[in-house]
């Protein structure tokens, strides 16, 4: 057991030695491998959704807990899927960008295929049976929406990726599947008003996903992988970026001026106080070495590092102002 490692990886996706991987412990593995630290998100997205359930008083802590694991194992089996994907396509090969900014297990030698599958096919099957008792629970709509995030597990980094549908698939995933779904695994119930209300949040995880795709453009382009970013190009991906920040901001002003929200969600706008920095360095082409006052650790993935401190402090500040917007409607004060 290795509790420092895995409070490492839970914040960071450590580089690695062969040697060191070799003393590491199952889960210590495990969470590097699936790069845990991004795997946060989707927890984000699931607190979301049980926190919209509470505020309608329609919350169940069991079908919760299921929900929240069923989808941070489905990210995890999507990401350790998608290294092997790239592996068998020979993408990651030639020091490719992926290699760079953590261990990809199989590519560098650390795993052979038959230990990744079968450590894919334990965080599946726990995805897959967290999802089978929420259809039985829940029926055929459950299942529908159980297909729907096996068909972007699946299929996220091969096709989608590579016929500019990535970014697409992230905003639907983190937001109307996971939130929208989710409530309605907790309650029972389908809400366009949550879907609505999950497009902030989500539009958090595609400016993650646009910032890698932007760091990684010149090579994706040499090798046929056509994200949005190589499809546009840098700048117009780097100002969309910046929309799309600016929209998650403006969507929440939107829901408390119609009332959907009261006035406390507006905490959110704390987030702001990072948009100076993520103007800065967005503004610029990706720099060709790494800035002296960007972080070692981080490089070379560097919008992908901005948009991802900014996700996860908005992101927090959203679940705060949701409780205490949840806590205001339960206690009948709105």
């Amino acid at each position: 057991m290795n509790p420092s490692m895995w409070s490492q990886a839970l914040r960071i996706i450590p580089r690695i030695s062969k040697d060191e991987w070799n003393r590491l412990d199952v889960i210590s593995k495990w969470l590097i491998a699936t790069r845990a630290a991004v795997l946060i998100m989707t927890f984000i997205s699931a607190a979301i959704a049980g926190l919209f359930a509470i505020r309608d008083d329609k919350f169940n802590l069991g079908l919760w807990v299921l929900l929240a694991i069923g989808l941070v194992m489905a990210h995890a089996t999507n990401n350790l899927l998608n290294d092997l994907t790239d592996f068998r396509r020979g993408v990651d090969k030639d020091n490719y960008f992926r290699t760079q900014y953590g261990a990809q297990p199989v590519q560098q030698g650390l795993w052979t295929e038959k230990q990744l599958l079968t450590y894919a096919a334990v965080t599946g099957l726990i995805a897959l049976a967290c999802g089978a008792v929420l259809v039985i629970v829940r029926g055929w709509p459950a299942l529908a929406l159980l297909a729907a995030g096996a068909f972007f597990v699946l299929f996220y980094t091969w096709p989608l990726k590579y016929i500019g549908l990535g970014e697409l698939a992230v905003i639907i995933v983190w937001g109307p599947l996971m939130v929208g779904g989710g409530y309605y695994a907790i309650t029972g119930q389908w809400s366009w008003a949550v879907v609505l209300a999950s497009l902030p949040y989500a539009l958090g995880p595609t400016t993650v996903i646009f910032g890698k795709h932007i760091d990684k453009r010149d090579p994706d382009q040499v090798k046929g992988i056509h994200t949005l970013p190589v499809i546009i190009g840098e700048k117009p991906a780097r100002y969309a970026a910046l929309s799309m920040m600016a929209l998650m901001y403006l969507l929440v002003i939107y829901q408390v001026i119609t009332g959907f929200y009261t006035p406390v969600m507006l905490v959110v706008l704390l987030g702001l106080t990072l948009m100076p920095t993520m103007w800065a360095m967005y503004k610029n082409p990706y720099p060709k070495e790494r800035p002296p006052a960007f972080p070692a650790e981080a490089w070379p993935t560097y919008f992908a590092a901005a948009s991802f401190m900014h996700n996860r402090r908005y992101g927090l500040w959203f679940m705060a102002g949701l409780l205490v917007d949840a806590l205001l409607h339960v206690l009948k004060v709105v």
